[in-house]
C-alpha cells in the first residue's frame, strides 16, 4: 500500500493470507478514500443468466440511512461504469415499512432522501425483500413501484445480512460471486478472501486494472454528468 501511495505501483491486489479486515487495516493506513466517496464493498453475483451486484458486503457493519442512500449512488455509478443501467433496490425482510419498525424506517428513509436529492439518474425503490426486488410479477401487488425492470443493484441495511448472503448463494445457491470488489480508494487495491483459488485472484487483478481506467473514474473526479 506505501508503493501506490508513494506512486511506485498502480494497483495491489492482497489477501491471500491474511484476514480481510487485517489487510484492509494495513490498507488504510496509507490510502485514503477519493474525495467525495466511500470505501465499500461490492459483490457481483452471476446467476441464472443475471448479473446481480450487491453492497456494502464488507465495510459497513450497520450504516445510518444517509450512508446507505450514499452507497447507492455509489454502486449505481460503478455498475454503470461496468455496462449495465442500474436499477436499485434498498432490500429488506418485508415490503414498504410492514411492519412499521424502526429497523424498517432507517430503511425507507434512505429512499427518502434519495427522493430529495436532484443529481439522482437512476432508478431506485424500496424497501423490499429480495424476492420482489428481482421479480416483476410480485412487484405488480404494489403499482406505486418506480422499477421499470427486475433490480441489478441491491443495497443491503448491514454488513451481516450482506455479507451472509452473497456467501450463501455462493455455496448453496449455485452462484458465482466475484468480491466484494473494493471501490472508493484512491488507489485501486482488491482484496481477497483467504484460501482462495488462483482463478479468483486473477478476477481481482483485473478489477484492479480496471480501476485505472480513467473513464471508468470520471464521475469520482467530479464529472458526474
Amino acid at each position: 500500500a506505501c508503493m501506490l501511495a508513494c506512486g511506485h505501483a498502480d494497483g495491489m491486489v492482497t489477501g491471500v493470507t491474511r484476514h480481510y479486515n487485517v489487510a484492509l487495516r494495513n490498507v488504510r493506513f496509507a490510502l485514503d478514500p477519493r474525495p467525495g466517496e466511500r470505501v465499500i464493498g461490492m459483490s457481483v453475483i452471476l446467476a441464472k443468466g443475471r448479473t446481480v451486484f450487491m453492497a456494502d458486503t464488507s465495510i459497513a457493519e450497520y450504516p445510518t440511512s444517509e450512508d446507505m442512500a450514499d452507497i447507492a449512488v455509489q454502486t449505481a455509478h460503478a455498475v454503470r461504469r461496468l455496462g449495465f443501467e442500474p436499477r436499485v433496490a434498498f432490500l429488506s425482510l418485508s415490503n414498504f415499512v410492514n411492519p412499521d419498525t424502526e429497523y424498517m424506517r432507517r430503511i425507507s428513509k434512505a429512499v427518502s432522501i434519495l427522493d430529495e436529492r436532484s443529481d439522482i439518474d437512476f432508478e431506485y425503490e424500496g424497501e423490499m425483500t429480495p424476492r420482489m426486488a428481482l421479480n416483476s410479477q410480485l412487484r405488480g401487488i404494489y403499482p406505486f413501484n418506480r422499477l421499470t425492470g427486475d433490480a441489478n443493484v441491491l443495497i443491503t441495511p448491514g454488513l451481516h445480512s450482506g455479507g451472509i448472503s452473497s456467501k450463501l448463494v455462493a455455496e448453496i445457491g449455485g452462484a458465482t460471486v466475484i468480491g466484494p470488489v473494493l471501490i472508493g480508494l484512491q488507489k485501486p487495491v482488491q482484496i481477497v478472501q483467504t484460501g482462495v483459488q488462483v482463478n479468483d485472484i486473477l478476477t481481482l487483478a483485473a478489477m484492479a486494472a480496471y480501476e485505472l481506467d480513467t473513464e471508468h473514474r470520471a464521475w469520482a473526479d467530479g464529472d458526474r454528468s
